[in-house]
């Protein structure tokens, strides 16, 4: 099993959507990249922590490649905003990919430029080495399926 962590706006939908793809064993929503140890929700919402709002993916390279998580993320958000992504304002919400090995940052850079050939826009999107993650309350986990339930 490999992980996989990116910030691309609110997480709850982008969980949602990494939970969708075959080979995807896990996610979990939370915070990684800030300066605070054990943030809060309401924390890094004010926007003082430095914390991105991330999904976290733990995936079976057998089944699914990193390579397609990354194809996802950037159909997820508009990559070449760095602060705004949807109704989302914020570095919280900043489109981010926290590498976890050389590979998954050689990986990440090589289909970076790969999508600024195709946009107009600069590419906003950092790629930086994967730090402590710190979990997201509970009622945060699987947002979206636990209201469909409601």
């Amino acid at each position: 099993m490999e992980l996989a962590t990116f910030g691309a706006g609110c997480f709850w939908g982008i969980e949602t959507a990494f939970g969708r793809v075959p080979g995807v064993v896990a996610t979990s929503v939370g915070f990684m990249g800030g300066r605070t140890d054990n943030p809060s929700y309401d924390a890094v919402c004010i926007g003082n922590t430095g914390h991105a709002e991330v999904v976290q993916v733990r995936f079976d390279p057998a089944v699914t490649s990193y390579d397609s998580l990354l194809d996802l993320f950037w159909t997820l958000h508009d990559p070449t905003v760095s602060i705004l992504n949807d109704m989302n304002t914020g570095s919280q919400y900043r489109s981010v990919i926290f590498f976890h090995s050389p590979v998954q940052e050689a990986v990440a850079l090589q289909s970076r430029k790969i999508v600024q050939i195709l946009n107009r826009d600069p590419i906003a999107t950092e790629i930086v080495p994967a730090g402590p993650y710190f979990l997201a309350e509970e009622y945060h986990q699987q947002y979206e399926a636990k209201q469909r339930r409601r």
